[in-house]
């Protein structure tokens, strides 16, 4: 069989299967979801295991295809859309989203131009404040505004904003992994793969649009470009706020005079997206979300159900009001500890280049996500991005395995299982640290001329 009819069948698998996830089953159709979802990671995994034979452009224009595939199709796993709206015409009637809950609105003898009724039904949060930083909150104003009458449209406009953040990863990442001396083909792991097809472009988070400013920001990193990766790391935090657990590991990069200018630079550009949203409202709203994050919320955790369980045979009822802070604590004190150790390293002549970066960076978000009381299945985009800079792979595993999580809403009521959280985590974390061991012994083969 020859390297062209293989990706024939790789790249129709993959495709067929992303399409029937796209426009077939809802966030209950489980099976559905399986039946679909089991040939899509099947192809993925042909393409990136039989990738040496053709050109690299080949696959990244399927990347591409795949995406203007699932463009136009309404989220099916998600009702995120519906708070993007609520927020866009909060935008577009000049009111700050973060100001009010949604019933206050609804309340209001005349609320406000399009937060109908019909809208308010389809929240799926409505007690809580928003929680979506500017880059995003923009990219609802925008939409609405181009759209303000059609859910579809907006909702369309705001994919094809993602599909611009992610067409400039795929046009970067392969040329950043090449320029670190690694294979360009690495990127297709990240690039092709079916969870971040749908839960990108297909269910509209915005994962994607914080990982393709990221990858922009340790490019021009890379080209000592120290002022644009500042905008680029700017804008990547005020698209999710994640990679804020990545600046302490650039003191060690740009050492403490670089640092001062480039954290003096990012943070300005910070103040600059968040001034239209700041104020008494915003610093209660998003606070007040932040706090529930991490105090009430709960979905897919590790270490939290752990500790969850302790807690309860401990005092008799749920400790997350504690748990979770101290966790978000611990993260914090983890992340800080791996700065200082870059540090020392940095300080006995090993500096810290981009792929040593990368892999503090992995291990950064691994251990927010083992900590974290939430960890909803878009969340492993960003160490699958990472992972490609490294000799790992358990983010891929993870990437297949998290779509179990879509079980809990098969049932009439919602119900979370947690024999299949256990199995996840427990596969994920033994290949992980099978992979762990394999490099260890790896490293000890290898000849002291090459370390």
């Amino acid at each position: 069989m020859s390297e062209r009819v293989r990706f024939g069948l790789g790249s129709g698998l993959l495709l067929l299967s992303v399409t029937g996830l796209a426009y077939g089953p809802g966030q209950s159709d489980f099976f559905e979801l399986l039946l679909f979802y089991l040939p899509a990671v099947l192809g993925y995994l042909w393409l990136c295991y039989r990738s040496e034979g053709l050109p690299l452009a080949w696959y990244l224009g399927l990347a591409v295809a795949a995406r203007l595939i699932i463009l136009p199709a309404m989220p099916q796993l998600s009702d995120d859309i519906y708070r993007f709206i609520w927020d866009g015409r909060l935008l577009l009637n000049g009111i700050n989203p973060f100001e009010h809950l949604p019933a206050y609105y609804q309340a209001l003898p005349n609320p406000p131009a399009g937060l109908t009724e019909d809208l308010f039904r389809q929240l799926n949060s409505p007690e809580y404040f928003t929680i979506y930083p500017p880059v995003a909150q923009a990219v609802f104003g925008i939409s609405c505004w181009l759209a303000p009458e059609s859910i579809y449209c907006s909702t369309l406009l705001m994919k094809a904003f993602l599909l611009l953040a992610d067409i400039g990863t795929i046009v970067l990442l392969p040329r950043l992994l090449k320029v670190m001396g690694l294979s360009p083909k690495r990127s297709l792991w990240y690039l092709l793969n079916p969870l971040i097809l749908i839960e990108t472009i297909g269910n509209l988070h915005f994962e994607g649009v914080m990982i393709g400013f990221l990858v922009l920001s340790f490019w021009w990193l890379h080209q000592q470009k120290w002022w644009a990766s500042a905008v680029a790391m700017a804008l990547s935090v005020a698209a999710k706020l994640l990679p804020l657990l990545f600046l302490m590991f650039l003191i060690p990069v740009l050492g403490w005079k670089r640092s001062l200018q480039y954290f003096a630079l990012l943070g300005g550009v910070l103040l600059l997206l968040f001034a239209p949203l700041l104020g008494e409202a915003f610093l209660n709203g998003f606070g007040s979300s932040l706090d529930l994050y991490f105090r009430r919320f709960e979905f897919n955790a590790s270490v939290y159900y752990i500790l969850r369980w302790m807690g309860f045979k401990l005092t008799g009822y749920n400790q997350i009001a504690i748990i979770g802070p101290a966790l978000a604590l611990g993260t914090f004190t983890g992340v800080t500890l791996m700065a200082i150790r870059a540090g020392f390293r940095s300080l006995k002549g090993e500096a810290l280049r981009l792929p040593g970066l990368m892999q503090y960076c992995l291990a950064a978000i691994l251990l927010y996500l083992a900590f974290t009381p939430t960890v909803h299945p878009w969340y492993v985009a960003l160490p699958l991005m990472l992972c490609t800079f490294t000799p790992y792979r358990f983010p891929v595993l993870w990437s297949g395995l998290i779509l179990l999580t879509y079980a809990n809403y098969a049932g009439l009521e919602y119900q979370e299982h947690l024999w299949l959280v256990a199995l996840e985590y427990v596969v994920v974390a033994g290949y992980a640290l099978w992979e762990w061991r394999q490099q260890k012994k790896r490293i000890k083969a290898m000849p002291i001329s090459a370390l």
